[in-house]
């Protein structure tokens, strides 16, 4: 049986689906020069909502007013839950941000142009971001995995929960919203992580 060790609590962030973009992309998408304007803070330092959309297109359909992450990143990338996935058309593996490799493409439409990722869509992994004095007291590593139990109307514990270390990092349990609907979980709820 497996242990019941509590390491502490989180606050969760419920995780919709949307776009990171590169600053080529962006362009791309809304025309030279384009720089995104922040609609509200995300829970991560530095990171917000843009009041840009997108349409995103695959091969069974498409799904509009996918909101912009910023600031700009590296490479474009996708995040959309299961339920997404199948209205798209596409069956992205679960993996942690950034790693992209054996993704499925799509198709990504903006004001000015459109965009063919030919990798790039996934399911967010489960994940706890932390400050390394989090990770400290919590007694994990980064890249370690967790068990996080929501006491909620219906109760449940998510397993494989990937601990994320980063000094500019806020502690915060993502999820995404099929995750969170199925466990009636709110952004804010506080979950309790498990050994």
């Amino acid at each position: 049986m497996s242990s019941t060790t509590v390491l502490g609590t989180v606050p969760v962030g419920v995780s919709a689906r949307h776009v990171h973009v590169s600053q080529e992309d962006l362009e791309r998408l809304f025309g030279p020069g384009y720089q995104l304007h922040v609609l509200r803070p995300l829970s991560q330092p530095g990171q917000f909502a843009a009041e840009e959309t997108v349409t995103l297109v695959g091969p069974k359909g498409c799904i509009a007013g996918v909101r912009i992450l910023g600031p700009a990143r590296r490479l474009t990338q996708v995040e959309i839950s299961r339920t997404d996935g199948y209205a798209l058309g596409v069956h992205p593996p679960v993996r942690l941000s950034g790693d992209i490799e054996g993704t499925p493409g799509i198709a990504i439409v903006g004001p000015r142009g459109a965009i063919y990722l030919e990798k790039g869509v996934i399911v967010a992994a489960r994940h706890i971001h932390m400050t390394p004095a989090d990770a400290r007291a919590f007694g994990v590593t980064d890249g370690q995995k967790v068990r996080v139990r929501a006491e909620t109307e219906r109760p449940v514990i998510f397993e494989d929960v990937i601990i994320r270390v980063r000094d500019d990092f806020a502690l915060d349990f993502h999820i995404d919203l099929d995750e969170a609907n199925a466990a009636f979980l709110r952004q804010g709820d506080v979950a309790t992580v498990l050994a």
